[in-house]
């Protein structure tokens, strides 16, 4: 049985195991969790992978319940639980992260690949410094952030951009629409500085930027969104924003296929990957005429 790499996605996994042991036996929820000594609630939590069970010795009772007497199995699976209960790079950020962000950047940093549509900002991982923090800025009255949550956020988005950067990178795939580069965070100068970013990031063989031009009358989606590929056992997950500043994270094959199909269409409708740095250069020249 092949286990995941970091907390996150070894909690996620464990909790797949164990909600499809029950469902094998045709069991309840809430009837295991009765007979465990504890709540329903908890039960679906740890299934879903929103938390574990903290003493390995609930983990061998319900596994003793389910009727799991395979040692291999069993050993496997509290190895997984006592590195599922490791603490992660990004715990000391937690505080500054909501639930939906607190279980994307785990799945994220476990990721072997990510594929992103962005229509209305500069994709997060492939932000500078500067252009992360004039966002958090020009938002900070309206949101009511203090500006220890603005600090730990720039730092929290460079230390996530390492993933892309860093030895072994993930391979990157986005789509941005034009909006993007022409709406301008901080100042032209900023802008000039994520402009170049891009460009460079774009050059290595790992990330893929691609452009959808406003008048491209191609398929686009309002919706931003990131499908991650988390390699066996845990396949395919997409993690949409909702109102509200929530972020939703799912696995159900439905979804996912339905967000696979948004994102081949964008990619059809959106500009050549080569032709990225030119029409850069040109939404920068029509800028700097604006001065």
């Amino acid at each position: 049985m092949a286990a995941p790499k970091g907390p996150t996605s070894r909690r996620v996994h464990l909790g797949k195991v164990l909600a499809r042991m029950r469902e094998d036996l045709k069991l309840r929820r809430e009837d295991v969790a009765s007979a465990m000594g504890f709540s329903a609630e908890k039960l679906w939590r740890v299934e879903r992978g929103r938390t574990g069970l903290p003493n390995p010795k609930d983990l061998k009772a319900l596994l003793a319940h389910y009727g799991e007497q395979d040692p291999e199995v069993i050993e496997s699976l509290l190895l997984i639980h006592r590195e599922s209960l490791s603490e992660a790079w990004w715990t000391p950020y937690t505080p500054h992260l909501t639930k939906g962000m607190r279980e994307y950047v785990g799945m994220e940093s476990d990721a072997l690949s990510i594929a992103a549509w962005q229509p209305t900002l500069i994709f997060g991982l492939l932000q500078t410094k500067d252009y992360t923090r004039e966002l958090l800025m020009s938002a900070k009255g309206v949101d009511e952030t203090t500006s220890e949550f603005i600090d730990a956020n720039v730092e929290l988005r460079m230390d996530r951009k390492a993933l892309i950067t860093k030895t072994e990178p993930r391979d990157l795939w986005v789509i941005m629409s034009e909006d993007t580069l022409r709406s301008t965070i901080g100042s032209p100068e900023v802008m000039a500085g994520q402009f170049e970013e891009i460009k460079q990031l774009a050059s290595l063989d790992h990330i893929t930027v691609q452009i959808l031009p406003a008048k491209s009358t191609g398929y686009r989606a309002s919706q931003n969104f990131i499908l991650l590929d988390m390699g066996e056992p845990l396949g395919r997950i997409v993690q949409a924003d909702q109102p509200g500043g929530q972020a939703s994270v799912t696995d159900k094959r439905p979804e996912v296929g339905k967000y696979s199909r948004r994102f081949d269409g964008l990619r059809a409708s959106a500009l050549a990957p080569h032709e990225t740095p030119n029409f850069i250069d040109e939404v920068q020249k029509d800028l700097e005429r604006r001065k």
